[in-house]
């Protein structure tokens, strides 16, 4: 191995220097990225540099050399003459695709990008799935328990302005959520302040605070009652209500924190649900979270045309439905 310099190109410039470095250094781990940045081994222009350094067009990146003791197949070695460990890389079905946007239907269990004892993410595993790509970018995120559209920017003209668009709620998130009960048909806007903190064990959690509480931040969420059931599934016949939730603002685990603080908690959800509800539907066939990402609409970034895009219930979603919902034979209708 050797030491190997890169160019920065135009398209690069004003990106963090770990974020270029991680989207150059396909399936290397993050940590690795970040110990050879701190330890001074990454050089920029020949100085030392840091992690939130921007870098600009035409900078010199000198890369140290870096050796796994895995390898990968050559049509999976890095541009810059590294190599990855060894994974099974995924693909995911495309729901949308052009010149600078991507839109994936992300299947639940997977996280967006590595971390958090997470080796490989969706991010890492579409840059190695396709090596040919000079610039891939998540948009926004998903829990990991959670499916569904999942929006990438191929250019980064494209991750800014959609990223602003998020930022300024020009953009339309709505999920399908399943809850226990009767969901009030009235009960259509959710304004609760919510703050993130960490449990004992450092897992992160969010709880919703008092209206004058400092340490809140604004969180609204629509919610529009789709069908409500009274099936009892051999419960105790409270019945079931399919929901489609927008979110105004994008916090963390923000659907799942309002529906619970109302008494209704998704179903299947591990972290703020009903365990015991949980355990019971579990032997009925739901094993996971039921809130699929269902829609999402944007302002195409080149041409300014309003985007709609949808993503069907998973299999495992639909089949649920179907026995907690025996009426609701399409949930991807209007």
């Amino acid at each position: 191995m050797e030491v190997k310099t890169l160019l920065v190109d135009p398209e690069s410039a004003g990106q963090r220097l770990d974020n270029y470095l991680l989207r150059h250094l396909k399936g290397v781990p993050k940590t690795h990225v970040y110990r050879i940045i701190r330890s001074g081994e990454v050089r920029v222009n020949r100085g030392r540099a840091s992690a939130d350094q921007r870098i600009a067009a035409g900078d010199q990146v000198r890369l140290p050399p870096v050796r796994l003791p895995e390898r990968v197949t050559e049509k999976n070695q890095m541009g810059a003459g590294l190599q990855a460990p060894q994974v099974a890389v995924r693909d995911f079905p495309v729901i949308y695709e052009d010149d600078g946007v991507l839109a994936i239907d992300k299947p639940a269990g997977i996280a967006v990008h590595g971390g958090s004892g997470v080796s490989y993410g969706v991010i890492e595993h579409l840059r190695m799935a396709r090596p040919e790509a000079k610039f891939l970018e998540l948009v926004h995120r998903l829990d990991r328990e959670t499916s569904g559209i999942l929006l990438l920017a191929k250019k980064r003209s494209a991750l800014k302005s959609l990223q602003d668009q998020f930022r300024e709620r020009e953009t339309g998130k709505t999920y399908l959520a399943l809850v226990a009960g009767q969901w009030p048909l009235n009960l259509k806007v959710l304004d609760k302040p919510l703050h993130k903190y960490l449990l004992d064990d450092g897992e992160r959690r969010v709880r919703v605070l008092a209206r004058d509480d400092p340490q809140g931040m604004k969180s609204v969420t629509l919610v529009k009652v789709r069908e409500r059931s009274n099936t009892a599934l051999g419960l105790d016949g409270q019945g079931f209500s399919l929901l489609e939730v927008t979110i105004k603002t994008g916090r963390t685990h923000q659907i799942r924190v309002h529906l619970a603080a109302e008494g209704r908690p998704i179903v299947g959800d591990d972290k703020y649900g009903d365990f015991e509800l949980n355990r019971a539907l579990h032997k009925l066939g739901l094993k996971r979270m039921f809130l699929h990402a269902w829609r999402l609409q944007f302002n195409h970034p080149v041409t300014g045309q309003r985007v709609e895009l949808r993503s069907s219930l998973p299999a495992e979603l639909a089949q649920f439905l179907h026995l907690a919902m025996p009426a609701q034979t399409n949930p991807n209708h209007e």
